[in-house]
């Protein structure tokens, strides 16, 4: 795609703190309203809606640390599930990002950015249905200087195909909190801040009649003002309303949940967290699957 209007393309929300400037094994469920009945004349009936299930899931893969075996057993999961999108955050590895593709055959469709050195922003996403546009956007360094900024942190668009229309996933992976303190003075927030900014401006791009899902790493707390102003200011919807359940290992460290889904307003969702117990590897070891749980959605939106 070219550098510029893609966005626009994938579909052309904003205010508060931001504002705009810049089956494939398909799972899908058909609900209809009741019937009329046969043999007596009834009054006319606006036609029932009819109300369509994708199922979707969002990951950190943990880069580190048997990334690879690890990487193996998920893609085991997810053949065996019935999700339509996963979004992964952390397959930084080209040789990983490959093994991946190889071992989830079941989900054909695969967005990523350029691979060298490294899969640029660790984002890749899997689909079941056709993948119609695809963009990557990276962040602005914004300081203090950290190993991060040669992943090229960024966003990852991709524009599903529906039986009756389309859906935008975005997938995103934010900086990390490095003094894990989210005041606003302190400099990793400022950082997060500006992410999100950059972030609210370029879904503010996209149609406002696209349905949207919005998922990932955002590293920042889900009751915090800066989510809560993302959220205003791209007009979506927490798909966990606020859930506090951790979602990052709590043996390994005390956070409020930092993996997001957020939605369309009109777009129900029904989440879950997933992958808390260890798995197996193939050499009979026992390991967590990531330091992060993951997080599923089933999503209902109008047909």
């Amino acid at each position: 795609m070219a550098a510029s209007g893609e966005l626009g393309a994938l579909g052309n929300a904003g205010g508060g703190r931001w504002r705009s400037s810049v089956r494939c094994g398909f799972h899908v469920e058909w609900r209809h309203g009741g019937h009329g009945h046969v043999g007596r004349r009834t009054a006319p009936r606006r036609q029932a809606r009819r109300l369509m299930n994708v199922r979707i899931l969002t990951f950190n893969t943990l880069f580190r640390g048997r990334s690879r075996a690890r990487l193996s057993v998920l893609a085991r999961l997810l053949e065996e599930s019935d999700y339509d999108v996963v979004c992964l955050q952390e397959v930084i590895s080209p040789r990983n990002l490959a093994h991946l593709r190889r071992a989830a055959k079941s989900y054909p469709h695969v967005a990523h950015a350029a691979t060298f050195p490294v899969v640029r922003g660790g984002l890749v996403t899997l689909s079941r249905r056709t993948i119609t546009r695809r963009h990557f956007q990276s962040f602005t360094p914004v300081r203090p200087a950290r190993p991060e900024w040669l992943l090229r942190k960024g966003a990852l668009f991709t524009r599903i195909r529906l039986p009756d229309g389309f859906l935008t996933i975005v997938n995103t992976h934010l900086s990390a909190n490095m003094d894990m303190d989210w005041s606003m003075s302190n400099a990793y927030t400022r950082v997060e801040e500006s992410e999100l900014g950059e972030l609210a401006g370029l879904i503010g791009r996209i149609g406002a009649a696209e349905p949207k899902v919005v998922m990932g790493d955002f590293n920042v707390p889900r009751s915090h003002e800066l989510f809560r102003e993302f959220a205003s200011a791209t007009g979506l919807r927490d798909a966990l309303d606020g859930d506090t359940a951790p979602t990052f290992r709590p043996e390994l460290a005390v956070l409020e949940p930092i993996d997001q889904i957020l939605v369309t307003p009109g777009i129900e969702a029904t989440t879950r967290l997933l992958f808390k117990d260890h798995v197996r590897l193939a050499d009979g070891r026992f390991v967590p699957l990531s330091d992060h749980y993951a997080v599923e959605a089933t999503l209902t939106l109008p047909a």
